[in-house]
């Protein structure tokens, strides 16, 4: 079972992440936020793309439902943290984080 602690010190260990109060949340940013923790560090907020919500919410519907509305019709994803592993955690946070790398230069 992850915990709200378990996403801090995941996330802080990924490239250039940094972390900031957003709303009610606490946001990890690259160049763009990419997971928000909840309050309650009961559940966060993932970007993923459309594609990589679908197979998530399908594979484990207990722990991934897209965040209502627009924002889940982008990838925005809610994930239950009791019901996931911490390599399931660290798995889901590192696919947001790719998202939001900044892009490389053309060569």
């Amino acid at each position: 079972m992850a915990t709200g602690e378990d996403v801090k010190r995941i996330a802080l260990t990924l490239p250039g992440t940094l972390s900031a109060p957003h709303m009610d949340r606490l946001a990890f940013k690259v160049k763009r936020i990419y997971a928000t923790l909840a309050a309650d560090a009961g559940s966060l907020n993932l970007k993923l793309t459309p594609e990589e919500q679908e197979f998530k919410v399908m594979l484990a519907p207990e722990a991934f439902s897209p965040v209502p509305g627009g924002w889940g019709r982008q990838g925005w994803t809610t994930v239950t943290l009791a019901e996931l592993s911490l390599d399931e955690l660290a798995a889901a946070l590192a696919m947001a984080h790719a998202h939001a790398l900044p892009a490389r230069p053309a060569r």
